[in-house]
């Protein structure tokens, strides 16, 4: 093991008593399904639309839910994200807020939550109390895309120490030798990018996505899923067949701005996602 990631001690107990996110892989394993994982953009098109949409993606078929933190600078973001953060800004739409919002909506659901932030929200929210913040409201994991685990050992720490799980990239062009460190520093599962570059829909998946899984697969135990460019459902199928999950982001916050002012943009998301992940 490596010792700059020990083992979890000294939690903040959750009211479950279970991780989330480890419970839900167990459970789609026995059933040998796949993880269906959704992003959405946390204030876009505002904060009340955004509980309705937890709600509903938890009924449509949704296993996981990434909420993005809004940033400015979001370097690993397409346009669609962009986007979305850009008018969640402009709502005011902060760190803070976003707990209260998981924090509300534990009273109506169990699905597991992810925060995908960068890391500037953290570190002027200060890590350990974000960490402490995050889990007491309810989150499971923290996806931070511009932090990689090398420089950050002491948050690493903190998110072992306090239960909460940190959820590591892979990419095209990582190591064999990084691949090993970063799945020690991971927990709840591994996000493989399967483009080089930033997120957004694509016409097709990477030729060498299934060579690339395999040798990941023989590495490490973690279940490891596939976003960056996934927007059909027969992308999502393809990724079912070679991946322990598939997550979908730009395509569904495309379809949130499509319907921007209809009184059912909430049921036309949900049917959207389940005919994404009913596949």
């Amino acid at each position: 093991m490596n010792p700059a990631f020990p083992k979890g001690r000294g939690r903040i107990e959750r009211k479950s008593g279970v991780n989330r996110i480890e419970r839900k892989f167990k459970e789609l394993k026995k059933k040998r399904k796949k993880a269906f994982i959704a992003f959405i953009t946390a204030g876009y098109p505002n904060l009340g639309l955004t509980r309705k949409l937890v709600f509903e993606l938890a009924g449509s078929g949704v296993d996981i839910l990434e909420l993005g933190v809004p940033f400015s600078d979001p370097m690993a973001d397409g346009r669609v994200i962009q986007e979305a953060s850009q008018k969640a800004l402009e709502h005011k739409v902060n760190l803070g807020a976003i707990l209260r919002l998981v924090k509300a909506a534990r009273s109506r659901t169990e699905i597991p939550i992810c925060l995908m932030s960068y890391y500037n929200p953290i570190f002027c929210f200060g890590e350990e109390k974000f960490v402490q913040a995050a889990v007491r409201s309810g989150v499971d994991g923290i996806i931070i895309p511009d932090l990689p685990p090398e420089e950050a050992r002491p948050l690493v720490k903190l998110t072992h120490k306090y239960g909460l799980d940190l959820v590591c990239f892979i990419s095209p062009t990582t190591s064999t030798k990084r691949i090993k460190y970063i799945s020690a520093a991971a927990r709840g599962f591994i996000y493989y990018v399967s483009f080089k570059g930033v997120t957004g829909s694509r016409q097709a998946l990477a030729g060498d996505i299934k060579g690339q899984l395999k040798a990941i697969k023989r590495i490490t135990k973690k279940p490891v899923c596939v976003g960056f460019g996934v927007a059909t459902a027969q992308q999502v199928k393809e990724i079912y067949q070679i991946a322990d999950g598939v997550i979908v982001g730009s395509a569904i916050i495309n379809k949130i701005k499509e319907n921007i002012g209809r009184p059912d943009l909430i049921k036309r998301v949900g049917g959207f996602t389940r005919r994404l992940s009913d596949v």
